[in-house]
């Protein structure tokens, strides 16, 4: 017979120890066939929809300064390119490393909970640069605020670790990789309202698009506040995050996600720069560059969910594999238009690296709870207990999720030091093109070794 649910907003009881005010369910099967049908989809909806729409707004802020870089011209700040792009890895970075503690916290203070407070921390980045960015500012100050947009990285963590426990695994692909791509999509918004600003106001009123983002993020908290629910179910993430650590799975799937989101968002914050280093004369102007960085971002983020579609029905260490091949070939494509200096060619390549990361990231985020479903089946199947089987999955592989984002992220840190270093040297990304091709054919044969190989017990990953 199915099961209502009921959001409760009573304090802490001696079964709910620690647990913080606001709306907790208590009851929560999506497994459960009949309970998912009556009662969990609409709820689960119902998280997803605000979910995004948080993550998404997280998201802009954190590639708000590949937005903002261009509003700063040498000649008026006196930054050259390699200290452009030290205040677009700075962010990267700190969104990285935030994204472990973001993930501790939905089990610490729920899901709900957790998204009204990350969403109002979008506040610090934003007002605080708004007051110091105009002529004179020191580079110091601007590194300062710059790293402050991390905050923005740790949503997304938070955000899927939450997610991941409103949905059945058979849906987990679908769904991670719609809240996903929604957030994803922030990167291309903000780049697009950037080129507004640029064609309207000049490259003088990078405020504009601050002052843009302030109501935005007010309505991202009290949003949360009125229409999302924590799930009691989501607990004992720190130990959960000690148990996966001492996994291969965790750290190999980690690796693997560095090679798609860590390209996305590598990309998402070089692109523009990359443009007006690499093709000069094309991109003398910053707007000239707007009117281009958004658009591989937005491919990859709108095909993220098609990943995970395309994960549920073929299995995500098969499109996982694909996609790394393709990618491969995608940066190749790139090197060579980059030594002929064919700007269409480069444009092809590069854009096709944003849709095959956004693939990889819809897929990838699919093995992880896939892993450690076929975990609990094998103990079921040693005579253990189904929904404790099914509970501890949920914890593990929401961990993962944690710290697979986690590492991840630091591959966007990464792509931009490689660009940064290779500028430096060379004057061109062709050093960095050459590594990512490196990457993306170790990447391919780790797929297959783990989890595709004939005879592997993970193949249906």
């Amino acid at each position: 017979m199915a099961s209502s649910v009921t959001a409760t907003t009573a304090p802490p009881t001696p079964h709910q120890p620690g647990r913080l005010g606001g709306r907790w369910i208590d009851d929560w099967r999506p497994e459960d066939p009949a309970f998912w049908e009556s009662t969990g989809k609409g709820v689960a909806r119902r998280n997803l929809f605000f979910s995004v729409f948080s993550e998404h707004i997280g998201f802009s802020i954190w590639s708000l300064w590949s937005v903002l870089v261009l509003f700063l011209p040498e000649p008026v700040f006196g930054i050259d390119p390699a200290g452009k792009f030290l205040l677009t890895t700075l962010p990267t970075a700190l969104g990285a490393f935030v994204r472990l503690p973001y993930t501790f916290a939905v089990a610490k203070f729920g899901g709900r909970n957790w998204t009204i407070i990350s969403a109002a921390l979008l506040l610090v980045p934003t007002v605080a640069t708004a007051i110091v960015l105009e002529p004179g500012v020191s580079y110091s100050t601007l590194l300062f605020v710059s790293c402050l947009a991390g905050v923005g990285g740790g949503n997304f963590a938070s955000s899927m670790t939450n997610i991941n426990a409103f949905y059945p695994t058979r849906l987990k692909g679908w769904a991670l990789g719609l809240n996903a791509g929604g957030g994803n999509l922030g990167v291309p918004v903000v780049q697009l309202l950037g080129l507004l600003v640029l064609a309207t106001a000049g490259a003088d009123s990078p405020r504009i698009v601050l002052f843009v983002y302030i109501p935005f993020i007010v309505l991202a908290a009290v949003g949360a506040a009125l229409v999302m629910d924590n799930l009691t179910s989501a607990r004992n993430q720190p130990r959960a995050m000690r148990e996966v650590a001492r996994q291969p799975h965790t750290w190999i799937m980690a690796f693997l996600y560095i090679g798609t989101f860590g390209s996305f968002i590598g990309f998402g914050f070089a692109f523009g720069q990359v443009l007006q280093n690499q093709f000069t004369s094309d991109f003398a102007t910053p707007l000239a560059a707007a009117q281009l960085t958004w658009l591989g971002p937005l491919l990859g983020s709108l095909i993220r969910p098609l990943g995970g579609s395309l994960a549920d029905r073929f299995g995500g260490a098969r499109i996982t594999f694909w996609t790394f091949i393709a990618m491969a070939a995608g940066a190749t494509v790139v090197l060579v238009a980059s030594t002929q200096q064919s700007l269409p060619l480069f444009l092809v390549g590069f854009v096709s690296l944003f849709v095959l990361s956004g693939i990889g990231n819809g897929s990838t985020y699919k093995m992880i709870p896939a892993i450690f479903r076929a975990k609990a089946m094998d103990d079921v199947a040693a005579g253990g207990d189904t929904v404790a089987a099914d509970r501890l999955a949920l914890r593990r592989s929401g961990a993962l999720i944690g710290i697979a984002g986690a590492v991840g992220a630091f591959g966007g840190v990464l792509v931009n030091l490689a660009f940064r270093q290779s500028f430096l040297e060379t004057k061109t990304g062709d050093s960095a093109y050459l590594a990512f091709i490196a990457f993306y054919v170790v990447c391919v044969l780790v797929t297959w070794v783990v989890y595709l190989r004939p005879g592997n017990r993970m193949a249906g990953v």
